[in-house]
């Protein structure tokens, strides 16, 4: 647990405040309103089936009302629906399958990204689990232990499929949809949250002796994989890949941002926020917030908290590392609940 952590202080430390260099290594970029884009705006719904979710899970907070201090609430959020949320048992059968990010394979022997919200799901009868691949690789070879791992996967009859892309783990399952059409035959629906999708400032300036470490790494853990997840994760490496593959329209996405202010962010993580702060301080330590929407998906929000916070129960299952994680607590269980409540429901309405 010590190595995990002294590892992850070591690549969190590379990234500086030096002179930035003119990129003409990634393809034009714009920056426009959701109402101008490919993705669709699901903001106003999600917070309605949040604060639905946490009324009915936990004491509701008479001084949030409205979930503000959960999501942000940008200044063009369309307004709540008014429409009855359901709360009961799973409607339709989903098997919920997460995939980990970086060096989600080490750090899994202690903490697992959404272990209790999963716990959650498995009460209202969704049938969920993890598909793990190699913390320390590329997303191309990520994207062939994705196949393997979902070909192992025993589906019920009219069991459907939603893959739940945390951080790196977005970009994998990307890589795997498009390399590999058993893999999109077997997936209906994708969730990415905190997903580094355009790509992580941290990877752009990853310091020579966190690839280093990275090339170490695998023959230290005995993982397998091509140690380049630092090189998938580079912004132009990203935004060249999206540019060159269009997502298969046969499955929906689902877009769970995060950013929080600088008090919110975790001790561990400040460094890497104040460095993406250049660029713009909505982010959660990690990506930038724009960089976390999947295009031609539907936007469900920003949570307000870290990158590790939205996901990881460090809190809870790794207490020795609070010194370092220090904002850790937030309610992940309700905000995953209320993204499986709300795929559901846009799948349902899709039905004939």
């Amino acid at each position: 647990m010590r190595y995990a952590i002294a590892f992850l202080v070591l690549l969190l430390a590379g990234c500086g405040g030096r002179s930035k260099p003119l990129r003409l290594d990634m393809p034009p970029l714009i920056l426009a309103p959701i109402q101008q884009s490919n993705v669709a705006d699901g903001r106003g719904r999600y917070r309605e089936i949040l604060r639905a979710v946490r009324d009915a899970r936990d004491a509701p907070d008479a001084d949030d009302p409205a979930c503000d201090t959960l999501l942000h609430r940008l200044a063009d959020e369309p307004a709540p629906t008014g429409r009855r949320v359901h709360l009961g048992r799973a409607r339709t059968k989903l098997r919920i399958l997460v995939v980990p990010g970086l060096l989600g394979d080490i750090i899994g022997a202690w903490v697992m990204p959404f272990a209790h919200g999963l716990a959650r799901l498995e009460k209202y009868g969704y049938r969920t689990g993890y598909l793990w691949v190699s913390g320390s690789a590329s997303c191309a070879c990520n994207a062939e232990m994705l196949k393997e791992a979902l070909a192992g996967v025993e589906l019920e009859p009219d069991e459907r499929v939603v893959l739940v892309g945390y951080s790196k783990g977005a970009p994998d399952i990307f890589e795997a949809l498009i390399r590999y059409p058993e893999v999109r035959d077997r997936v209906t629906a994708v969730l990415t949250v905190a997903g580094a999708v355009g790509g992580s400032q941290v990877a752009d300036e990853a310091s020579g002796l966190m690839r280093t470490a990275f090339r170490n790494l695998p023959l230290i853990h005995g993982t397998r994989g091509d140690a380049g997840a630092l090189e998938s994760l580079k912004r132009p490496a990203r935004k060249l890949w999206l540019s060159r593959h269009e997502l298969p329209a046969s499955i929906r996405y689902f877009s769970l941002g995060t950013f929080a202010e600088r008090e919110r962010i975790s001790a561990v993580l400040r460094g890497t926020y104040d460095a993406i702060a250049e660029i713009d301080p909505r982010n959660d330590g990690a990506l930038l917030f724009y960089d976390q929407v999947t295009p031609r998906g539907t936007l469900l929000g920003f949570a307000n908290a870290d990158h590790w916070a939205v996901a990881l129960p460090i809190d809870e299952d790794m207490p020795s590392a609070s010194m370092l994680v220090t904002r850790n607590e937030f309610p992940r269980e309700l905000l995953l609940e209320a993204a499986v409540r709300f795929i559901e429901e846009a799948l349902l309405a899709e039905a004939p």
